[in-house]
């Protein structure tokens, strides 16, 4: 099964890194003394300034790769999320998953527990809405709630990911509440999803970020043990 569809984004000149489609905006370079709000808004232009060719090259490439890693871990309940702010488009991955019969889920924000997700089952009729932060999530329906131990891999965006796994996201800590015991439990298995270059060297952590064990980018896929 391969992917086909392409994705919309702004367009920006673009240059080709040694590690795969880069911005014209150095995330190697960046110093690891800046402040985590200072990373994210240089990575998050990084991704946005990608032009919409390289943007399609680099979701078709991530997608494959992340379809090949699912089908070799026998995936057959995976959680997602829907593209947002210059991020890898997931759209031709999802439909890629239904082609083959895999279940698909989105997260949405828990309803009264703050800081909480649910989760999903997602497929083409499924309704959807705007939350505060203006992303697009499934309305509640308790019936199509996912409990997270029956998972078997959450795709969780980033912003940004170093050379040890650590992950960045945009400070709600959303994931890290989610994703805190997967190790106890086995389940769901967490996986990075992200452009090249939103890869940095070292970033700043705290106690409650959740390192990823695999990170899929459109050059390649990275493994921490």
């Amino acid at each position: 099964m391969s992917i086909t569809s392409p994705v919309s984004n702004t367009s920006a000149p673009t240059v080709k890194g040694p590690h795969g489609t880069q911005s014209e905006i150095d995330t190697q370079s960046l110093s690891p003394t800046l402040s985590r709000a200072e990373l994210r808004k240089q990575i998050r232009l990084a991704r946005r300034s990608l032009s919409t060719e390289q943007q399609a090259e680099a979701s078709l490439a991530a997608g494959q790769r992340m379809l090949e890693k699912l089908s070799t871990l026998n995936a057959q309940h995976v959680a997602l999320y829907l593209t947002h702010d210059g991020e890898l488009a997931t759209v031709p991955l999802i439909e890629a998953l239904w082609q083959q019969g895999i279940h698909t889920y989105l997260p949405r924000l828990h309803p009264f527990n703050a800081g909480q997700l649910l989760f999903l089952h997602y497929h083409a009729d499924s309704p959807m809405q705007p939350n505060q932060f203006g992303i697009l999530e499934p309305k509640l329906d308790v019936r199509a709630v996912m409990p997270i131990e029956r998972l078997d891999v959450v795709i969780t965006p980033l912003v940004a990911f170093d050379i040890k796994g650590n992950r960045m996201g945009m400070g709600g800590g959303y994931y890290d509440r989610t994703l805190a015991n997967w190790h106890n439990k086995g389940k769901p298995l967490p996986m990075g999803y992200a452009h090249d270059c939103q890869q940095v060297t070292a970033l700043p952590c705290e106690h409650w970020d959740v390192p990823l064990p695999f990170i899929i980018t459109p050059s390649r896929e990275w493994r921490f043990d």
